[in-house]
Order: structure tokens, then C-alpha cells, then sequence
């Protein structure tokens, strides 16, 4: 189970908060059911590292205060120009009850509709919502694609094999994946321009052209007499 040093932080405002970042530090927030709100600051380079391996659905253990404390990452603010943790929330489990958390699905083996058939594998959903106790919570669940076997074959939530000890709320029926056929655009091809054709039309206007010419030549002699 991951681990985490935190500690109480007393400072607040925007430029208090800059200085506190740029000491390497980021601030937090945790608070539960029965856990009163606190304001917290921890290790930049800590944090990263923690959340990597944990994400928001494995139990990371808050050391540092009177007791530890264990906790889910509920919620990270980011810089949206950087990606940078700028602020994170930590919900404190209450022992001995059920969490739902959402938790990210990993797609394995291959579908014979995408290697023999050509078509595109369509990941409908990314995670889904489970509830268990934190200690039976899973990083990730496994979602098997070989049972695509062709367009009108999906895999449906009630497909997954879910680990013992956690229960499935994302709907049964809801559909996880799904390999779709891949239609092939029609190149339209560009003819050469008919040269022959541009050179009849242009040859019919030098024409009229000379036309109107003489017409105008002949209207003008017999004004003049």
C-alpha cells in the first residue's frame, strides 16, 4: 500500500500558496464521513510518485499527522499548460465501509475481428464504477477482447471478470468494447482539363469578337454617308 508524508498546513492565499510551489511543495485538502476538513502540504516529487503508482482507486496510507490515516485520492488539480499536480484532494476512508470509486480498464488479447477481418477495435468505456472495501479495491481491471470475433460481437460490463470481494456498478448491459468495420473513402480521381475543348471555346470567342468588330465597322460607314 502506497505511503505518504503529509503535514498541516497553516498558510493560505494566492501568492502564499505560489511561494509554497515553488519550494517544491503542493498544497492539499483531506476530509471524509467522519474526518474533519483539513488543509495539508506535501512533497511535489512524493506526490507524482504516489499518484503514479496509485492513480484514484488504490488506498494510500497519510503519514504524518497523529495517526495515519487512510485515504483515496479524490481529486488532483493540474497546471493545464504544464500537466503539473497544483492541488489534491484525499478522502479518508471510514474503517470497516464500502467506497465506490471509479477504476480504469486495461484491454488484453487479441480480436479476431480486428487481426482477420481488418475492422477497428472501439473502446467504449475506460473504467467503471465498482464498490468494495479498501482493502479488496484493484488498480485496474482486465477487460479480454478475443471474444470479438466479428462487427456484431461487443463485450458487455456483465462480461468482465470482476475480482472477488468487489461489485460492479457501472450497469450490466453497458457496453465495453466493440470492433467496427472500417469503410474505405473513395478517391476521386481528377481528370486532365480537355485541352481541345478550352481551345474551341477560346477559338469561338476570338470569333464573336471579330464579329462584333465588323459589325460595329459597318454600322459606323453608314452614319458617315
Amino acid at each position: 500500500m502506497p505511503e505518504l508524508e503529509i503535514q498541516t498546513r497553516e498558510i493560505t492565499g494566492t501568492k502564499a500558496l505560489k511561494k509554497l510551489r515553488e519550494d517544491g511543495s503542493i498544497p492539499g485538502v483531506l476530509y471524509g464521513p467522519k474526518e474533519k476538513t483539513a488543509p495539508v502540504t506535501m512533497s511535489d516529487r512524493e506526490f507524482k510518485n504516489v499518484w503514479k503508482e496509485a492513480g484514484e482507486s488504490t488506498i494510500v496510507t497519510l503519514k504524518g499527522l497523529k495517526e495515519d490515516k487512510d485515504s483515496l485520492i479524490h481529486d488532483v488539480d493540474v497546471d493545464p499548460i504544464t500537466g503539473e499536480p497544483r492541488h489534491a484532494d484525499f478522502y479518508v476512508i471510514e474503517k470497516g465501509k464500502k467506497v465506490q470509486v471509479s477504476v480504469s480498464l486495461e484491454f488484453t488479447g487479441d480480436a479476431p475481428a480486428v487481426k482477420e477481418l481488418g475492422g477497428a477495435l472501439v473502446k467504449v468505456l475506460h473504467e467503471v464504477e465498482i464498490e468494495a472495501l479498501p482493502k479488496d479495491l484493484p488498480h485496474s481491471i482486465y477487460v479480454d477482447v478475443s471474444p470479438l470475433t466479428d462487427f456484431n460481437a461487443q463485450v458487455l460490463v456483465k462480461d468482465i471478470v470482476i475480482p472477488e470481494g468487489v461489485t460492479a456498478v457501472t450497469g450490466p448491459q453497458e457496453v465495453v468494447a466493440l470492433v467496427s468495420e472500417v469503410v474505405e473513402e473513395e478517391e476521386v480521381s481528377e481528370e486532365d482539363p480537355d485541352l481541345s475543348q478550352i481551345e474551341v471555346e477560346k477559338k469561338g470567342k476570338e470569333e464573336d469578337a471579330d464579329g462584333g468588330d465588323q459589325e460595329e465597322s459597318k454600322e459606323n460607314q453608314k452614319q458617315d454617308s
